[in-house]
């Protein structure tokens, strides 16, 4: 999008408030939808011979090499890595899975007795997760972990992983994470793989991870015949702040986003020109010196600086595009933050950069783009986790129940349901 009239040396887009609702994209693109649709389809009828020709039209592997890489191997390659990324890898997936059992410990089973039946809740994981992890551009073993580590944290007993031409630190992070199986393809075709199954590679229960657009539009092509986390496409940063913000911070956390993908959309939202005009200084000057310069100064043009006549209206916008990451960077930031309804992760105060949730804090860095945060949160063990409701009653319960069940029925035309009911009459 551009802004008429913008001088040519900016690099990010300047909108009112009024032209922000315009700027929201869709979660989904609907030319990627076609064309992951034919690609499913493909898999659907021809299984696995689809799969490897679409993995080998698209440079995913060459002819004969394999199609899945099993345990034994991405556990060998953990000796592999150098030994600083080992450790790495081992301290991040340690802070993502306790987080994560801890998110676990939060639910538990249920019992309660009502008109003298037991009623209640039993919790319990799926058996087979499918996770994806981005490997084009950028090979993304915290994703890995991000996947990987939360579905085990959530006792889910089988875990096959796709990630495009894997590293060798992507090999060693499935291994440290516990990933059963990897295949080493990506796009539609690995997600269509992973959700209807094809050869050896069995169907899954559940899909999550983040992608690019041909992942997302086939996780939502799916949806129903599996389960799925989310839709998490390009990565989004939406930033409120106030004049107590550093500018040379604000550029670099939002360069930080702008250089996963010429789709990634960036944006400020203040209350001054001050400020925007010193970002815009930063984001100039810190811009040249970036290896991925060319797809960040793309990505920027995605999103905007958005000049607020106060801070209550700057909440209002980020609520209406519902950012994937929200970082709030004003004076008294908790109470701003408290706020916000919208958003995928918030990061609150001046230290909290969106790259520390990234690299595996804790929390799951795989969440809800394209205002689907309105209505949905990041990863987590609940995406893996059935919540199963039980009855059990073996002897006669109170005949008024019975007596209200089938005139409620009957209420509703359903004799039989009545009459089923009043069978359990003493």
């Amino acid at each position: 999008m551009s802004t008429p009239n913008a001088p040519p040396s900016r690099l990010l887009p300047r909108l009112t408030p009024d032209q922000v609702q315009r700027a929201q994209r869709q979660a989904v693109d609907p030319q990627a939808l076609t064309l992951a649709a034919a690609i499913i389809d493909d898999v659907r009828r021809r299984g696995i011979d689809a799969v490897q020709e679409h993995a080998q039209r698209l440079g995913d592997i060459k002819p004969g090499e394999p199609l899945i890489i099993e345990r034994a191997a991405l556990r060998s390659a953990i000796d592999r890595i150098d030994r600083e990324h080992r450790r790495i890898l081992e301290k991040a997936a340690e802070r993502i899975t306790n987080f994560a059992t801890a998110q676990r410990s939060t639910l538990t089973d249920l019992s309660i007795n009502q008109s003298g039946a037991a009623i209640g809740h039993t919790i319990a994981p799926i058996h087979r997760a499918g996770c994806y992890a981005p490997g084009g551009r950028y090979p993304l073993p915290s994703s890995v972990l991000m996947t990987v580590c939360t579905a085990r944290a959530a006792g889910v007993q089988e875990v096959w992983l796709a990630s495009p031409k894997p590293t060798a630190i992507t090999l060693a992070a499935a291994g440290i994470a516990g990933a059963d199986n990897l295949i080493p393809i990506g796009g539609a075709h690995a997600i269509a793989a992973l959700g209807l199954g094809a050869g050896s590679i069995p169907a899954c229960d559940v899909l999550a991870g983040p992608g690019n657009q041909w992942v997302t539009a086939a996780k939502q092509l799916l949806f129903g015949r599996v389960g799925i986390d989310m839709l998490a496409g390009p990565s989004e940063v939406l930033i409120i702040a106030d004049d107590s913000a550093d500018p040379r911070k604000l550029a670099a956390d939002m360069l930080a986003q702008a250089e996963h993908d010429t789709q990634a959309a960036v944006w400020l939202i203040t209350t001054g020109t001050v400020l925007a005009d010193a970002v815009e200084d930063q984001l100039a000057r810190q811009l040249p010196t970036l290896p991925t310069a060319d797809i960040a100064r793309q990505a920027l043009t995605n999103g905007g600086i958005v000049i607020c006549d106060s801070l209550d209206q700057a909440i209002a916008i980020s609520d209406a595009l519902a950012p994937e990451h929200l970082e709030v960077m004003t004076r008294n930031p908790d109470t701003l933050a408290a706020r916000c309804r919208n958003y995928g992760a918030i990061f609150i105060g001046h230290s909290a950069a969106e790259v520390i949730g990234d690299y595996g804090l804790g929390p799951n860095h795989t969440l809800p783009t394209g205002g689907t945060a309105r209505f949905t949160g990041g990863l987590s063990v609940f995406h893996f986790l059935r919540i199963r409701t039980f009855i059990r009653a073996d002897r006669p319960l109170d005949p008024q129940l019975y007596t209200d069940i089938a005139t409620f029925a009957r209420a509703e035309g359903l004799e039989a349901h009545a009459r089923a009911a009043e069978t359990r009459l003493p």
